[in-house]
């Protein structure tokens, strides 16, 4: 998840008294992170990943800076102005207090996207099934013998679970996104996730994303510039899903 901060907001200071959460940022507008939608983000700290190429390390090691208080007065003045609410991070799904504040949002009118790295099926299933996700963006962050390689834990099991069970359902439109760095993967593995899209049945679009170097702000990882980038070229065509390629 590699957006610019130029234009957000952070969060204000903690009130004596209130309830933190783990929020980082907010970006106020945007009309390209939610389909169909005017919304904002906002940004929840803390991840139960380390993936070396993240380019935002001070939003997953970062503590909560916002209050119940902060976040509700920002939503409120922008009831009727925006259509959703995008819950990005970090890993919005890592917060036991998730399903609680999403209900609260739903409850304003918004519309609500997930972005997800898919390790907290529990988490997505339930809010699934209390109706109350309009979209989910989900991070198919490497193949399962390079998982722990690319992402630093053991989940590709929990990962697989939430694909499965995306993939079952029709009720909530959702899209699988991988960021490629040609040091940690290569043409075999987006391959090998392409096969398994098309083992699962998956519809909708995969989204391979070109890893984009900013000098400015260093990678959770540290990772150097790419030597080569990914031979797009060499990679199958899906059989029942649309596959596009952003900053290649």
């Amino acid at each position: 998840m590699t957006h610019n901060f130029s234009d957000s907001a952070p969060a204000p200071r903690v009130k004596a008294g209130s309830k933190v959460l783990p929020i980082y940022a907010v970006t106020p507008f945007t009309m390209l992170d939610f389909p169909e939608r005017t919304s904002c983000i906002i940004w929840m700290s803390g991840c139960n990943m380390r993936c070396g190429y993240c380019h935002n390390p001070q939003i997953v090691k970062g503590k909560g800076r916002g209050t119940v208080e902060d976040v509700m007065a920002f939503l409120r003045k922008r009831q009727g102005l925006l259509d959703g609410v995008v819950l990005s991070g970090g890993e919005a799904s890592v917060w036991p207090g998730l399903p609680g504040f999403v209900q609260i949002v739903k409850n304003m009118g918004y519309d609500i996207k997930l972005d997800t790295n898919g390790t907290r099926p529990d988490v997505i299933k339930k809010l699934m099934g209390d109706d109350l996700l309009d979209y989910i963006a989900l991070d198919y962050k490497a193949p399962s013998e390079k998982f722990k390689k690319v992402t630093g834990i053991k989940k590709f099991e929990a990962f697989s679970e939430t694909l499965d069970l995306l993939c079952k359902q029709k009720s909530v439109p959702f899209e699988v996104r991988t960021t490629v760095h040609t040091d940690l993967m290569d043409e075999k593995d987006i391959t090998t996730i392409i096969n398994d899209l098309n083992l699962r049945s998956y519809k909708g679009t995969y989204y391979v994303q070109n890893f984009c170097s900013d000098n400015n702000r260093p990678t959770l990882g540290d990772l150097s510039p790419q030597k080569r980038a990914l031979d797009i070229s060499a990679l199958p065509t899906p059989k029942d899903f649309d596959m596009e390629f952003r900053n290649f």
